[in-house]
């Protein structure tokens, strides 16, 4: 029921920060996740859908902030190192509370993913 496109990838030098943005159709909450080669998609940070609660994967805290204005939500990245380049997608699901949510099998709701590449 929510439509969502994410932009902002690309090839970024070692130490760089990038942010990615995800245009949503409406205000439910947004996750981040990564698809790293040979790995499995994986949490990344989820921003509630009034924005005022985030969180973010241990391995990723402060680096990695997700946040939003409205139905437009931001994943900033600061320090970003080779391991973090992998296909990064947006995903919203509906709750009935202000809450974030790291179990990607409860969001309904995916983009199409924006590749971000980490090299020297």
């Amino acid at each position: 029921q929510v439509h969502l496109v994410e932009s902002g990838g690309g090839l970024v030098r070692p130490g760089a920060s990038l942010t990615l943005s995800c245009a949503a159709s409406n205000d439910w909450q947004i996750g981040w996740f990564r698809q790293s080669p040979g790995a499995e998609r994986e949490f990344l940070a989820a921003v509630s859908r009034s924005g005022r609660r985030s969180s973010s994967r241990d391995s990723v805290k402060g680096r990695f902030t997700a946040s939003r204005d409205r139905t437009k939500a931001y994943l900033q990245m600061n320090d970003l190192r080779p391991e973090d380049t992998g296909v990064y997608y947006c995903a919203a699901r509906f709750e009935r509370w202000d809450s974030v949510g790291a179990d990607q099998t409860e969001y309904p709701n995916w983009g199409q993913g924006t590749q971000v590449t980490v090299s020297a």
